[in-house]
């Protein structure tokens, strides 16, 4: 007769399985992103239109608007420093203690922008203190992304984990509605003298109410079933980085690049298309922020969709045919976003641009942490998404403005093929990993 008494593994198994209910889930992985992208909008806004003449009065709109928008990428180089910091301890210490750090780090720096004086108080000290405070930002949102996601996928019952995964996701769409929506109402009550004197920092001081509410949220949380699984089978890793790099690069590189599109995508959607559609389509900012926060809510419902699909048929194939999507988009794009309040190449853009970028970006959640073991899962996916943060984010507003610039709308459509071909081979090269087991 077969014995069915429970061996003392399984029972080990069964007991440190025991998951956060779905509701503390989904609030602690979103509401970490949220908090992330609500920063990274309000800095993408304030570059594209404020900052300009709060931080650099004395030089030529154009020279300006590309300096300006070169603080945007400030905290992108900061992220991967962030991603070894975090991602060490995450590894080391658990997800919990590593999330809750770069939260609160995160949320400091942030306020610290929003009191800062501009030029013509401080002259140059003012540019640096910028520059600090956005690096400083980087480091904790290095730190962000890749525990949230965790807490999201080893919390997933079987069959589900790009589902999971897209809550953290969707904290880019809620993080951007709540940003845009609060500099819409701001430039509704205020003037434009008022806010280039202190209505930009509005925003950046708001953002400490979020703040607050995500330290709440997460300390009730426990820690993640997975990690505690790897702690009693004593499998965390002493020097967890010294792993990925040794044993995980190639992972490392292929999650790079494969991100590396949909950073691209979405600062051209969002940062860039704010910048050129104000100084160059005829928008003013009210309007161009309103048919952001409308196309936003197709990227929300993509992400949901596609991470549904990733579920049912593997990540490779949804997020191939996104990327080849992208590609179309990229040489289409510029025969409609063209010419002075065109409202309807306008929508074409944003509305197909964030359908596509929806595609892409919802089963991001669960590939990047599926490449990696448990042991050096928050290092390994962390590295793999802020390196492609630099690779595909950091300075793409700034290009795409170059490009416009040198050689017209139509460059910086190339410029988005070549990204998306990019890391299109490196899907191809990337091996399936919906059935992986993640308990290991």
């Amino acid at each position: 007769m077969e014995n069915t008494t429970p061996t003392y593994d399984s029972a080990v198994k069964s007991e440190t399985l025991q998951r956060d209910p779905v509701k503390t889930v989904i609030l602690a992985s979103m509401i970490g992103t949220a908090i992330e992208f609500f920063d990274f909008y309000a800095y993408g806004t304030a570059a594209a239109t404020y900052f300009p003449n709060v931080f650099f009065p004395s030089l030529t709109p154009t020279i300006a608007m590309i300096l300006s928008l070169l603080t945007f990428g400030v905290a992108f180089v900061a992220r991967p420093l962030g991603s070894l910091l975090f991602g060490h301890f995450g590894d080391k210490l658990g997800r919990k203690r590593a999330l809750v750090v770069s939260l609160l780090l995160m949320g400091v720096s942030t306020v610290i922008i929003g009191l800062l004086p501009g030029y013509k108080t401080l002259g140059i000290s003012a540019i640096l203190l910028l520059c600090l405070a956005r690096f400083i930002q980087g480091i904790g949102l290095g730190g962000e992304w890749s525990g949230a996601v965790l807490v999201a996928t080893e919390n997933a019952p079987k069959g589900k984990r790009a589902l999971y995964g897209a809550f953290p996701e969707l904290g880019a769409p809620i993080g951007f509605f709540l940003s845009n929506g609060l500099f819409f109402l701001l430039e509704s009550f205020l003037t434009p003298a008022q806010m280039n004197t202190f209505g930009w920092g509005i925003p950046f001081l708001a953002s400490a109410v979020l703040v607050i509410v995500g330290l709440w949220v997460r300390r009730k949380m426990q820690e993640t079933p997975l990690f505690r699984l790897a702690q009693q089978q004593n499998n965390v890793q002493k020097a967890p980085l010294v792993e990925v790099f040794r044993k995980n690069w190639r992972q490392v590189i292929q999650g790079t690049l494969t991100m590396g599109v949909a950073y691209t995508f979405f600062f051209l959607l969002s940062t860039w298309s704010l910048s050129y559609a104000t100084t160059s389509l005829g928008f003013n900012n009210k309007e161009w922020l309103l048919l952001l926060m409308a196309a936003i809510i197709v990227f929300a419902l993509m992400i949901v969709y596609s991470s549904v699909l990733a579920d049912k048929f593997g990540r490779k194939k949804v997020l191939i045919t996104g990327t080849i999507s992208i590609i179309t988009f990229a040489f289409v794009f510029p025969f409609f976003f063209q010419g002075q309040h065109n409202l309807l190449g306008s929508l074409f853009f944003l509305f197909v641009g964030f359908f596509t970028m929806g595609i892409v970006y919802g089963p991001i959640g669960a590939l990047l942490p599926e490449l990696f073991p448990t042991s050096t899962r928050y290092s390994g996916a962390g590295i793999a998404y802020n390196m492609s943060a630099i690779v595909g984010a950091a300075f793409a507003p700034t290009i795409a403005s170059f490009l416009v610039d040198e050689w017209g709308i139509h460059a910086v459509g190339i410029y988005l093929a070549v990204m998306a071909t990019i890391s299109l081979i490196a899907l191809i090269t990337t091996k399936e990993t919906k059935s992986v087991d993640y308990t290991k």
